[in-house]
């Protein structure tokens, strides 16, 4: 998931490293303008560093446990296919993190983010089915040794985990921080931890805006459109035509899980 990003990166789910069952379930990943622009043309993403200045988990909005406007049988109509290992209550619990996600604006507003959210977390894991990036190929490339903190659990211990499959040791790093988890040195709590593993897309949803100019969340609750989370997500590797199929799987998600809810999903769908 691994969102990022003060400079233009490339997404890394969207780098694409975990195929979905229809297509690559890409990564969150950007490119960082510190890191080498040949991984990009490779197809390893590099996601941009996570920025500070949003990192810890906001406050405010409604109590989200009780007001998340998707219900768990809404959410196994959405994933009938789903690893056990994403369950809802791992979603609710890690909802307690980010009170404003899906609990800002009009009850319409919230159905979007909702719908947003899971939409792109739905092309992320093929329908959430991948819990790791499946190229384990890539694996070793997530270890940035620039960083101060190094890569304390091991040089291929960073990659794609999680609903918005997470990437580097400087997104696990910056996310760790944020949630009070110490995930630079235990990685693999993101996926053995479901509430965890959603904490850390939540993270990204919430504070990170990767290769776009807005975070998912305030892209939501502003009204710019869904197509502004694509951008946010892996708008690098997909948006302005770069990969257009990419876009339209998400935006399939999205109208269906609005249609789920009962909700129009608003305007503005691609990128």
């Amino acid at each position: 998931m691994t969102r990022r990003r003060p400079t233009g990166p490339i997404h890394r789910r969207r780098a694409s490293l975990t195929l979905s069952p229809t297509g690559a379930a890409m990564r969150r990943n950007r490119i960082a303008a510190l890191l080498p622009a040949a991984l990009a043309l490779v197809g390893i993403s590099v996601l941009a560093p996570a920025t500070t200045a949003s990192a810890a988990a906001p406050h405010g909005g409604t109590s989200q446990a009780a007001a998340f406007p998707v219900s768990e049988a809404q959410f196994k109509q959405m994933f009938p296919k789903r690893n056990a290992f994403y369950t809802y209550k791992g979603l609710v619990a890690a909802l307690k993190a980010y009170p404003g996600f899906a609990g800002t604006g009009s009850a319409e507003v919230r159905k979007q983010e909702a719908a947003a959210f899971l939409a792109n977390v739905a092309h992320e894991t093929g329908g959430l089915v991948y819990v790791v990036e499946q190229n384990t190929a890539n694996y070793p490339h997530y270890c940035d040794r620039s960083r101060p903190y190094g890569c304390p659990a091991g040089q291929a211990a960073y990659y794609g985990r999680g609903p918005l499959q997470i990437s580097w040791n400087f997104n696990y790093k910056a996310a760790g921080d944020a949630l009070g988890i110490d995930l630079l040195h235990n990685p693999s709590l993101v996926q053995k931890d479901a509430a965890v593993s959603w904490k850390t897309g939540l993270w990204y949803w919430n504070t990170q805006r990767g290769p776009g100019t807005m975070t998912p969340h305030e892209a939501m609750v502003n009204h710019r459109g869904f197509g502004q989370t694509i951008r946010s997500i892996n708008g690098a590797l997909e948006c302005d035509g770069h990969n257009p199929a990419q876009v339209q799987s998400r935006v399939a998600n999205y109208q269906r899980f609005t249609k789920i809810l009962g909700v129009a999903p608003g305007g503005n769908l691609s990128c």
